[in-house]
């Protein structure tokens, strides 16, 4: 949720962002902060972001919520789950990194798997930058191509 507010970080997601398209589809969606939220607390805040992200996807979506009670992969594991779901999903694969609080129980309940950067706990911003350059990285694996050493 929100804006990149760092120019240095911001440029690096979209340098990724534009390279992404030429392994997998892709789009970046950036929906807008929830202002009246921070002011009514923690919870409201997540349900009220909840909402607005629930009605941005389609039933058929894939979704998986970036958190760090999911899964864990390797590059190379992380490569070949995204080779498989882009060949498996009828629908679109969506990634969502959460608000400053995680995200509600309905967002969770409608969850079809949690992944997991770190155990450790980031700024949304610099989750952003090391997800799309995790989702280019698994493309040049795909790929073949020698940006990841082993």
């Amino acid at each position: 949720m929100g804006d990149v507010r760092d120019a240095v970080i911001d440029k690096a997601i979209s340098q990724y962002s534009k390279k992404i398209p030429f392994y997998w589809p892709f789009s970046y969606v950036c929906l807008p902060d929830v202002k009246a939220a921070r002011t009514a607390g923690s919870e409201k805040q997540k349900e009220l972001e909840g909402k607005r992200f629930l009605a941005e996807i389609t039933p058929g979506d894939f979704v998986m919520l970036l958190d760090e009670r999911g899964k864990q992969f390797t590059s190379r594991d992380f490569s070949e789950f995204i080779a498989r779901k882009s060949v498996e999903l009828p629908r679109s694969l969506i990634f969502v990194i959460g608000g400053p609080y995680g995200f509600s129980q309905e967002v969770y309940n409608r969850a079809d798997a949690l992944i997991s950067l770190s155990k450790m706990t980031f700024p949304h911003e610099l989750v952003r930058l090391f997800f799309v350059e995790q989702l280019y990285r698994a493309g040049t694996i795909y790929r073949g191509e020698p940006y990841h050493h082993d």
